[in-house]
């Protein structure tokens, strides 16, 4: 896991240098520095920032090959009731095209384990490929349930024909829904769960495994009620301010106003970049990034979306 989201990301502008279809409605974009220098490490679960236009940011997972340091690849699902950054990929970026990014950042690292089972629904599977190559590389035992809508709408199938009968291919119309519980059920020791895909995949997961076992990633934030809506103090340790954050205004948005700099993207909690570093206080976690063991912690909060348990909360600002 890394820390707090304040350290020092690299961002840069990069040109698209490769552009192809890898399923129905799913586009693979290759990207490098216009110069040739080389892009920062990255891990298998790492995402970027990819600023599409002014106000149209949006995070895409690595799924190309981490140790070639010239190119980053990307894969962008067309989503025709999205909020217009698919269409914008689709519909206006071609080879030659810059765009300006931010990152790598990973909070949904590959953590050494004995065993993997992995499981991706559709363009889910784009943070699950790095971590395949890795497992295979480390000797790892592992498996991947991947399903999706139809065969042609499945991302990187030839890619995974590689890994023979490890990979198990789940066409919805061929095979009807996932059969999670053959897969889940009776996991040995030691055996982490790696999911990435739309919410009713990663609901149902989270329902039939243990959540010491499972690592999850969400495109959307996951419905989480807090303790409500009431106005709180937030001291700026660093800035030595003091922030009041009203009902209905967000933390970053306080602080933001109160002259703070902070990074963020998403602003609604899945992306972890505005993870910040609580000195003192409880937090009311509110995102789909941290684990339960790191709420419980409470060393941590993201905030675009958490608030506060007391009147009261100090941050590493």
């Amino acid at each position: 896991m890394t820390g707090p989201a304040r350290e020092d990301l690299h961002d840069t502008e990069l040109v698209v240098a490769r552009r192809e279809p890898v399923a129905d409605g799913v586009l693979a974009l290759t990207l490098r520095h216009p110069l040739g220098t080389e892009l920062p490490v990255w891990g298998p679960g790492a995402h970027i920032d990819v600023a599409l236009g002014p106000d149209l940011e949006r995070q895409y997972s690595l799924c190309g090959d981490p140790a070639d340091r010239g190119s980053w690849r990307i894969a962008v699902l067309r989503e025709p009731k999205g909020r217009g950054g698919s269409a914008y990929v689709h519909e206006r970026l071609g080879v030659g095209d810059r765009v300006r990014v931010r990152g790598p950042r990973n909070r949904f690292a590959l953590v050494p384990a004995p065993r993997y089972r992995f499981v991706a629904g559709g363009i889910g599977i784009t943070p699950i490929l790095p971590m395949l190559a890795a497992a295979e590389a480390a000797g790892t035992e592992w498996t991947l349930l991947y399903g999706g809508r139809t065969r042609a709408s499945m991302a990187f199938t030839g890619e995974l024909g590689r890994y023979g009968d490890r990979v198990t291919l789940a066409p919805r119309d061929e095979t009807g829904p996932l059969d999670l519980a053959a897969v889940l059920g009776g996991i040995p020791r030691g055996t982490l769960v790696y999911c990435c895909g739309p919410d009713p995949l990663l609901d149902a997961v989270e329902e039939r495994c243990p959540a010491a076992l499972l690592r999850v990633e969400r495109f959307r934030p996951k419905d989480r009620k807090g303790s409500g809506e009431t106005e709180f103090e937030v001291v700026l340790e660093r800035s030595r301010r003091t922030v009041t954050v009203a009902p209905g205004v967000s933390v970053l948005d306080a602080v933001r106003a109160a002259g703070a700099e902070v990074l963020y993207s998403c602003a609604e909690g899945t992306c972890g970049t505005c993870e910040t570093e609580v000195l003192d206080g409880i937090p009311d976690h509110r995102d789909s990034v941290l684990t339960d063991e790191e709420r419980e912690m409470g060393g941590t909060m993201l905030i675009c979306v958490s608030r506060c348990r007391g009147r009261r909360l100090v941050l590493d600002l």
